[in-house]
């Protein structure tokens, strides 16, 4: 299964890759810069500032978003213990480099909007919206089949580890500690199967857009950031701590979310959560054990 969600997501990342940076070059070509200047002078100078308060909150929130999502995700974490010792260094450094070009070409599409006359009605058609007009139908085609990798690629993954989760975390340790392969490769398929199914109901329901998803979630990814890396370098750090951290992060974090904006949601919660942590951590009477998660002492 890890092989084959790996192996599906690398042909999914190559594909976006191709997609936006084709997309990116395409409308390179169409921009002549000093017309693109003047159009931001004259309809969006606050775009051309460097400084610009709501801009660098955003920088900051998505950054810490991203750490987070690193963190906590059991994606990640699932892949990195089934690699061999020595790859996931040069893995995670040069999946990083290959991804680096994501970024500045879909900044480049979104802030070329404005100067090609592009109205945009929601700021989920930006990408579309601009490849269609610069790429005609085939661009929209382009950007669904981009998106619908996207979206395949962190689903499948995401379904994958939290079968996994449930199955080694919950059904094994917590139901069946003595069970056989046999039984696990049943009861594995038993969670897969109920786990699409729920995935299926959630799709019903009314959440918003993918972008609003996204951002709500954000505190909840950001509250993790300071509670995982204390727990692996600072021995003080206990369980109830990081707990508290986390969800006094996310609780915060979420009322920002209504109350301030997306664009500061992710970076009050890490802020609060940080807090938390180092308090936490202050008072703390005892280090913590580690030998407790030793598998091979459990009965």
């Amino acid at each position: 299964g890890l092989y084959a969600v790996i192996g599906t997501d690398f042909v999914q990342s190559v594909i976006i890759l191709i997609g936006v940076v084709t997309v990116g070059v395409v409308v390179l070509g169409r921009i002549d810069f000093a017309e693109f200047n003047r159009s931001l002078q004259v309809d969006q100078p606050a775009l051309l500032q460097i400084f610009m308060p709501v801009a660098l909150l955003s920088l900051f929130n998505n950054m810490f978003f991203g750490f987070g999502e690193v963190f906590h995700n059991n994606v990640w974490w699932s892949r990195a213990f089934a690699m061999r010792d020595g790859v996931p260094h040069r893995a995670f450094f040069l999946s990083g480099l290959f991804w680096l070009p994501i970024p500045v070409a879909a900044g480049f599409i979104g802030l070329c909007a404005g100067p090609l006359g592009v109205a945009v009605p929601d700021p989920d058609m930006v990408g579309p919206l601009v490849a269609s007009r610069v790429l005609g139908a085939t661009g929209a085609i382009l950007v669904f089949v981009v998106l619908f990798c996207s979206l395949a690629s962190s689903i499948d993954s995401l379904l994958a580890a939290t079968s996994d989760l449930l199955l080694e975390d919950v059904y094994r340790k917590m139901f069946r500690p003595g069970a056989d392969e046999r039984t696990l490769r049943v009861a594995s398929r038993v969670v897969i199967v109920l786990l699409g199914m729920l995935t299926w109901l959630l799709c019903w329901g009314n959440f918003g857009d993918l972008l609003q998803v996204l951002f709500l979630s954000g505190p909840l990814v950001g509250s993790t950031v300071w509670p995982i890396v204390a727990g692996l370098y600072w021995k003080r750090t206990s369980g109830p701590v990081a707990l508290v951290a986390m969800l006094s992060g996310s609780a915060i974090g979420l009322w920002a979310y209504f109350q301030i904006g997306w664009f500061a949601a992710s970076l009050i919660s890490t802020a609060v959560s940080m807090l938390a942590v180092v308090v936490g951590t202050a008072l703390s009477a005892s280090d913590y054990e580690w030998a407790g998660l030793d598998e091979s002492r459990v009965s």
